[in-house]
């Protein structure tokens, strides 16, 4: 079994792992012997072209999907066979494509109702909402942590494309995720607002691992510590982004030829 080891003697920890992970629908392999490994205070990126079976492997590692083979890792933990459920709670938490926040909802209400889970209001439905009030400094300080303070009283649907995704970020946060996986969080946006949401994830690596799907890589480039490329289903290349975007079959991977 694989163990998280000490940041001061061996480097970052390993906090999420994959060993020869495997996913088949109806005798189609979608993914195919994945090993990965998320450190502590890293940003790691998977990337691949259209395809190649990113998507799959967050649901496998969230536990959306069940894995044909292979074997799961969270915290030390075996989480192969674990709910999603479960897995959420011990701490691996996943933002999606499509923006997931509550438009008809204030900013600041929004993260109030995201921090009920860890703060033990989710079944107390008998409870009035005046209850929620003592979550309120906690929001705020996640709210400010993403530059949101500002807005808190303003309905969530009235925010920019931008600036929800950076709400969900919050929520995300509300959580207080051990593992962070971020799906295409930068989908979308113009330039002012992925420099801002760039500078967001840099800041919340600082204390926990960050897993990302992005296409931009002029993103990955400048964001992240470690990448994983895939193509059909399989790793085709792992490193920093110099030595992937060196890597002549990455190279043809993504632009068809190998003089690109």
């Amino acid at each position: 079994m694989a163990t998280a080891t000490d940041d001061s003697e061996n480097g970052p920890r390993v906090v999420l792992s994959a060993r020869g992970l495997r996913k088949d629908f109806a005798g189609f392999t979608a993914v195919n012997n994945v090993d990965l490994d998320v450190h502590h205070g890293k940003i790691h990126a998977l990337i691949g072209p259209n395809g190649a079976g990113k998507t799959t492997v967050f649901n496998l590692l969230t536990k959306f999907l069940a894995p044909t083979g292979g074997r799961i890792e969270l915290l030390g933990r075996d989480i192969t066979r674990t709910s999603a459920a479960r897995v959420a709670r011990m701490g691996l938490v996943r933002s999606f494509q499509i923006s997931a926040i509550f438009p008809h909802l204030s900013v600041l209400d929004n993260v109030r109702v995201a921090l009920q889970r860890p703060g033990g209001l989710a079944t107390q439905f008998w409870r009035s909402l005046g209850a929620l009030d003592r979550l309120t400094p906690r929001a705020m300080e996640l709210l400010a942590s993403v530059g949101l303070d500002g807005d808190a009283e303003r309905l969530a649907g009235d925010l920019s494309y931008g600036r929800k995704r950076v709400l969900e970020i919050a929520t995300t946060l509300a959580l207080d995720p051990k593992v962070l996986l971020l799906d295409e969080p930068m989908a979308g946006m113009g330039h002012e607002d992925v420099g801002t949401v760039s500078d967001i994830i840099r800041a919340v690596a600082r204390d926990r691992a960050v897993l990302m799907v992005e296409h931009n890589l002029t993103v990955v480039a400048d964001l992240c510590d470690w990448i994983t490329v895939l193509q059909h289903g399989e790793v085709l290349a792992a490193g920093d982004y110099g030595t992937v975007s060196r890597d002549e079959r990455v190279k043809v991977a993504y632009m068809g030829t190998e003089q690109a």
